[in-house]
C-alpha cells in the first residue's frame, strides 16, 4: 500500500522542518510526501527546498487557505491511503504509518483513525491536550463526537467516491468533511487505539479571534447536516474536558 502524506504550509518557517522531518522518519518504505505551500513570504519555502530530493511533489503558489491547499494535494495524491501531518504539527513516532498501513491490512477499513496530543507550542514536550479518540459509533457523531482531524487515514478510492473539502468553510471544513465521511457515508471505520499526531496549540482555530467564527461555522454545518446547531456545538465541546483533565494527570 502507497501513503500519500499531505502538508499544507503558509509562513511556518519555525516548525515546517519539524513535519517534515517526522514524515521523512517514518519506517514504512512506501510514502508518497506531498507539500503544498501558498507562496510564503518567509524562509518556509526555503527549508522545505532543502528536502526536495526526498519530497514527492511540492506545490507553491498562492491559494484562498489551508483547504483549497489540501485539496491540490489530494488531486495530486496517487496513494492507496491519504493522511495529513500540517506544517505546525509532527507525527508521534516513526512507526505511525507502519501501524495504520497494518490496521488497513487487518481490517480491509475504508478509515482508520487514532489519537493524538495537543501541546504547548514552544515546549512540545508540555501535553496540554490528551485527544483519546475511543472507538467509533455513529451515534458519538451526532452528539457532537469526532476524531481529530489528522490522525484520520483514508483510502483514495473513498475519497474519490465522497469528495474533498468545502472550501467554503474558513475554519471548519475539517468538521464538515469528517461529518460527511463518519456519519452521513456509512463506510467501514477502524479505530487505532494508538497516539498518531502531535499538534501545537495555537493553530488555524485555537486563535482566539477565530473562536466566534468558528462557532458560526460550526452551528452553520450542524445544521446543514440535520442537527441540532446550537446543541450540537455544545456537545462537541464537552468533549473537550477529559482531554484537558487527562492531560493534567500524564505531567504529574
Amino acid at each position: 500500500m502507497k501513503v500519500s502524506i499531505i502538508t499544507s504550509c503558509f509562513n511556518r518557517q519555525n516548525t515546517i522542518r519539524e513535519a517534515i522531518e517526522s514524515v521523512l522518519a517514518q519506517d514504512y518504505p512506501n510514502i508518497e510526501y506531498i507539500i503544498v505551500d501558498g507562496a510564503s513570504n518567509d524562509n518556509s519555502l526555503k527549508i522545505i527546498n532543502e528536502y526536495k530530493n526526498y519530497i514527492n511533489t511540492i506545490i507553491s503558489e498562492p491559494d484562498k487557505g489551508m483547504y483549497e491547499a489540501i485539496n491540490k494535494g489530494i488531486t495530486a495524491a496517487t496513494g492507496d491511503i491519504i493522511g495529513l501531518v500540517h506544517s505546525d504539527d509532527f507525527l508521534y513516532d516513526t512507526h505511525v504509518i507502519s501501524n495504520i498501513v497494518k490496521k488497513f491490512k487487518q481490517t480491509n477499513a475504508d478509515i482508520i483513525y487514532g489519537d493524538g496530543l495537543f501541546v504547548d507550542y514552544n515546549n512540545t514536550d508540555k501535553i496540554i491536550r490528551n485527544w483519546i479518540s475511543g472507538s467509533f459509533h455513529r451515534w458519538k457523531v451526532k452528539c457532537g463526537w469526532l476524531p481529530l482531524h489528522p490522525t484520520v487515514y483514508i483510502k483514495r478510492s473513498i475519497i474519490n467516491q465522497w469528495g474533498q473539502y468545502d472550501e467554503s468553510y474558513k475554519i471548519a471544513a475539517d468538521s464538515d468533511f469528517l461529518i460527511r465521511y463518519f456519519y452521513e457515508a456509512h463506510l467501514h471505520i477502524e479505530y487505532l487505539k494508538t497516539y498518531i499526531i502531535k499538534m501545537r496549540m495555537g493553530g488555524l482555530s485555537t486563535n482566539n479571534s477565530k473562536r466566534k467564527l468558528m462557532w458560526k461555522e460550526d452551528v452553520h454545518l450542524y445544521k446543514k447536516h440535520g442537527f441540532c446547531g446550537v446543541l450540537t456545538k455544545l456537545l462537541k465541546m464537552s468533549w473537550k474536558i477529559p482531554q484537558f483533565i487527562s492531560a493534567k494527570f500524564q505531567q504529574i
